[in-house]
């Protein structure tokens, strides 16, 4: 039920999953609404079902309020049957804090992990690259940090093939003394013996992003949103004054048609919709977190992102690689002892 479209695209888009990608799936929402839906489409005969809810957690709600008063909204019930084996993953363009309230007050966290984040799958001049965390976490502390560059290692050998993913702290500059206090001391800890099954490159800065040259780029969740809403900024604002130029002149016009080809795939690579989703790494359980203004594709990819979590049981493999490391635990430790101390 969330999202700016919704639930049209949404069942557009799970319709179009059943039937491509041969993946069941619940709808969670208003039953009369879905089924409204529902009839403009071919689905009789695909693997989709129904679960009504009562309540829907508005885009300017508060997700903590949200996740205590409204116990039937469609995305609570969402990680409740994941909660209760009914269900494998969630998909949802709706209020991206409440989506990541309801994982966590539902699922809990993987053992391990202090903060889950979520990480944003941006195109680049190669192939694309993992930003996270990409708003999940304001105000972070290193261990966190440490753990989202574990994450997102994880997530690009898993999920994109990659064998050994290159990891950069996202900085103001690549030389040592670069950064804030939160970058060089995660920085310092990256650099550790400790941590040399990760392929940890050191500091990049917002340019290397787009290169090509990385699959994993860690950041806070301030910085990350920062990232990934300028990233949309310039795209718009590029295809914008493309499509003004183009209709400017004749000879522009003529020069569209003969480098249209081309022009179609550089689209398709920057289009959110081709990538889907962004994964909320860190919950005991699959969640994928979608654009609120997701059209009928973005919808089927995330779906498909999320069936390719839980094929390749992703957590199963964060666990075992944050169980590796011990000092990431000695650090877990020495954290809740300083939050103890100051909360005393």
């Amino acid at each position: 039920m969330g999202g700016d479209y919704a639930p049209s695209v949404v069942v557009e888009g799970a319709v179009w999953a059943a039937r491509e990608l041969d993946i069941p799936l619940i709808l969670v929402g208003d039953k009369t609404r879905i089924e409204d839906e529902l009839v403009k489409h071919k689905w009789q005969g695909l693997p989709i079902s129904i679960k009504h809810t009562s309540q829907v957690v508005g885009m300017d709600e508060s997700p903590g309020q949200a996740m205590r008063k409204k116990k039937d909204s469609s995305i609570r019930v969402c990680f409740d049957l994941v909660k209760n084996g009914e269900a494998n993953a969630v998909v949802s363009a709706g209020n991206s804090g409440a989506a990541m309230a309801a994982g966590i007050f539902v699922l809990r966290n993987l053992k391990g992990v202090d903060r889950p984040a979520i990480a944003v799958i941006l195109p680049t001049k190669k192939e694309p690259v993992i930003v996270l965390d990409a708003g999940g976490n304001v105000d972070c502390k290193p261990i966190h940090l440490v753990q989202f560059a574990l994450m997102g290692s994880v997530y690009a050998k898993y999920i994109l093939k990659k064998n050994n993913p290159k990891i950069g702290l996202l900085s103001n500059g690549e030389e040592e003394g670069k950064g804030n206090e939160l970058t060089r001391e995660t920085h310092e800890i990256l650099k550790d013996s400790s941590f040399n099954y990760l392929n940890y490159i050191g500091y990049v800065e917002g340019r290397d992003i787009f290169s090509g040259d990385l699959n994993v780029v860690v950041c806070d969740g301030f910085v990350g949103n920062v990232v990934l809403k300028v990233t949309e900024g310039v795209a718009e604002a590029l295809t914008s004054m493309l499509k003004k130029e183009i209709m400017a002149s004749l000879s522009a016009k003529f020069g569209y048609l003969l480098a249209k080809s081309a022009l179609e795939k550089v689209k398709k690579k920057v289009d959110y919709a081709e990538y889907g989703g962004a994964p909320l790494l860190g919950i005991d359980g699959i969640g994928i977190i979608s654009h609120g203004a997701s059209d009928a594709k973005a919808i089927k990819n995330a779906i498909k992102v999320a069936s390719e979590c839980a094929r390749n049981k992703i957590n199963r493999h964060l666990l075992e690689e944050l169980e590796k490391s011990q000092i990431l635990q000695k650090l877990g430790r020495q954290a809740s002892m300083h939050s103890v101390g100051e909360e005393g």
